[in-house]
């Protein structure tokens, strides 16, 4: 049988969707001052240009990218063929910029649209995709902490793209623990630092795309205190500008791993020898510093989980609507010779829809966090900031972790619409099985979310840090009841709201007993209050597509909740009743 296609459609319709109905987004753009001039068209063409360039350029990349991988010739890194030219048409179209704001030379446009921009660029090239991630982040940490010599020097070029940037945190003996962080910095007597010592996972440590690399470094100075307290951030340049040249710093690539996935993105080992270095905020200040940029590469990541899992249910779709294998009983009136497509088999129509539900869901779920960040900053309202800013802060870890964590197991499941064909590279869901692996490690593992979400927001709130949350489910249950949705929707939507909040109170009492137990809960914590947003996100969504003109696509969103909301919210009963057994029943030592 012949390869079914393979090149990505950017879900154009779904993405407008959301903006448009699910959250009415130009009406609240009309009110930032920020972004009082976007309307719905203008973003309509950023998302379908965005959408271009991602099928057209980058997707064609990506299944070469992944057998070829990267070489480190000579001391320097090279990248599959392609990637350099795309990144160079990436940074003439002023992708880069999208979301910076225009003082520092970027576009101004609202985080929505970077994020929706974010999605796709998983989805067609998670590899690629690695090089340029922590741009905004980068942007992010320097706008806010660097002073006026790092701003005017390398915020430009960061900003527009010119410079890419890279983080290096991670060394040999410390993972999560960055306590352990043993790489030093002493003063150069200049105003600048010298920097010493290894970082290793380095994506994009050193490549062949931009002309200079930015390494952001955590790092210690000689009067540290141990621990994270003791950390400073820096800023490494690969080349230091000087009169219209950059003169070599001592950073090397020191090797590239050999991986899983994402093999088009260089993960490196890196060493630096007597690096010049300048200070990015503060002395032993430097998480605080960093933290603005992994806020933002977190939320990133949980957009790749979407990525993923939008490329399995379009691989998935694809493939079983060509592959036919025996006939299904009752057949369809029209069908035609001794086999049927494997869509219309109960087994494979289950998979398909689970693909569409979650990666539907998600997308809107990450793309309203998105939009809290937009209002936390322009928002006009004080009070209207600083809640949208709480909810941003709670669901971050929730988009990172669950998000991720499903874009695997949803790969993993269109993986099995293809049988043995789907372990073959040509159809491409291995590929995108093997990529999405990482994301539930890199920029802070999933466990390390859970414990952010419930030990050191939820429970050292006590509780009141999931009050935003709780107040969201009430009012759409409420607009739902309204709608005349109230059994099927408003009703369970209320009572797990009920539900989640008294878990969380009986929680937040034991963990004062029991300092283990938070941690034993954590993670199924994470994954009930993710399902919980799935379905406040499809009870929203069955409700604003009710006045939708589009018979189709108001068929489709209502079909899509019913299914979640007697399927998926299953998932709800399952990780609170592992919740309450975990609370009252402690692990056993090391094993």
């Amino acid at each position: 049988m012949s390869t079914p296609t393979s090149h990505y459609q950017p879900p154009l319709q779904d993405i407008a969707f959301i903006h448009r109905h699910w959250l009415a987004a130009e009406a609240d753009w009309q009110r930032m001052p920020a972004h009082e001039a976007m309307d719905q068209e203008t973003a309509d063409m950023v998302v379908e240009a965005a959408g271009r360039f991602c099928a057209d350029v980058l997707a064609p990349l990506n299944g070469g990218a992944d057998l070829q991988g990267c070489s480190l010739e000579q001391g320097r890194v090279r990248t599959p063929d392609g990637f350099p030219a795309a990144y160079a048409a990436f940074v003439e179209a002023g992708w880069p910029a999208l979301a910076c704001v225009p003082e520092a030379g970027g576009q101004g446009l609202p985080q929505l649209l970077d994020a929706a921009l974010h999605e796709m660029l998983a989805s067609a090239n998670h590899g690629w995709t690695m090089y340029p991630g922590i741009l905004h982040g980068a942007y992010a940490c320097l706008h806010a902490h660097g002073d006026e010599h790092l701003r005017t020097t390398y915020l430009p070029h960061i900003v527009s793209g010119r410079w890419l940037a890279t983080m290096c945190l991670t060394e040999p003996q410390a993972g999560s623990d960055l306590g352990l962080l043993r790489t030093q910095a002493r003063p150069a007597g200049d105003g600048s630092y010298r920097i010493d010592g290894s970082k290793i996972f380095i994506s994009g440590g050193d490549q062949d795309m931009s002309e200079n690399i930015v390494h952001l470094v955590l790092a210690r100075l000689p009067d540290a205190p141990a621990g994270t307290r003791g950390l400073s951030l820096f800023l490494a340049p690969r080349g230091i500008p000087r009169d219209g040249t950059l003169v070599p710093n001592g950073i090397h690539c020191d090797g590239i791993e050999k991986k899983m996935g994402i093999k088009g993105s260089a993960t490196c080992a890196m060493r630096f020898e007597d690096a010049q270095a300048w200070l990015v905020g503060q002395p032993h200040q430097g998480l605080a510093a960093m933290f603005v940029m992994m806020n933002s590469a977190r939320l990133h990541v949980g957009l790749q989980g979407v990525g993923h899992a939008e490329m399995a249910w379009q691989l998935a779709r694809a493939y079983a609507a060509e592959r036919r294998q025996m006939r299904v009983q009752p057949r369809p009136a029209d069908a035609q010779g001794p086999a049927d497509p494997i869509a219309l088999q109960p087994a494979m129509r289950r998979i398909l829809l689970d693909l569409r539900v979650w990666s539907e869901g998600m997308r809107a779920i990450a793309s309203w966090v998105a939009h809290q960040l937009d209002l936390s900053e322009h928002a006009p309202d004080a009070q209207e900031r600083s809640r949208a800013h709480a909810l941003a802060s709670l669901l971050t870890p929730v988009v990172k972790s669950f998000f991720t964590e499903r874009g695997f197991a949803l790969a993993s499941d269109a993986l099995q619409v293809f049988g043995g064909y789907g372990y073959v590279h040509e159809y491409r869901i291995e590929q995108t099985l093997r990529d999405a692996r990482i994301a539930m490690i890199y920029e802070g593992t999933n466990q390390i979310q859970a414990l952010d979400l419930l030990q050191r927001k939820v429970c050292a709130s006590g509780g009141s840090a999931l009050a935003p949350l709780l107040q969201v489910l009430r009012d759409e249950a409420d607009a739902c009841a309204a709608a005349g949705l109230e059994a099927q929707f408003a009703a369970p939507l209320r009572a797990w709201g009920d539900r989640l909040q008294a878990l969380t109170q009986e929680l937040c009492a034991g963990a004062q007993a029991d300092a283990e137990l938070a941690p034993r809960c954590a993670e199924d914590y994470l994954r009930l209050t993710g399902t919980l947003c799935m379905a406040f996100a499809w009870a929203r969504a069955v409700r604003v597509s009710q006045g939708l003109e589009d018979a189709s696509l108001r068929e489709a969103k209502t079909a899509s909740a019913h299914y979640f909301f007697s399927h998926g919210l299953l998932d709800a009963e399952h990780w609170q009743r592992r919740i309450q057994a975990s609370a009252v029943v402690a692990l056993p030592g090391a094993l």
